[in-house]
């Protein structure tokens, strides 16, 4: 299980954070929605913690 965690959820969910987060410098280097770049920057934060729990609890598995 912990071999899925550390290869598997761990590079995706660090990868769907930098998609995000290209995807808003796209859009405000464009001049973009402002709509849009404040849905994006919600849509990162949001990423981020699902990534930093998904890693926490990587580093829980492997330490048992």
């Amino acid at each position: 299980m912990s071999g899925f965690l550390s290869h598997g959820l761990v590079p995706i969910a660090i990868g769907a954070v930098a998609v995000v987060l290209l995807l808003g410098l796209v859009n405000m280097m464009r001049g973009g929605s402002g709509n849009t770049s404040q849905k994006l920057m919600r849509l990162r934060v949001l990423l981020q913690f699902v990534a930093i729990v998904i890693i926490m609890f990587t580093i829980w598995v492997i330490s048992k």
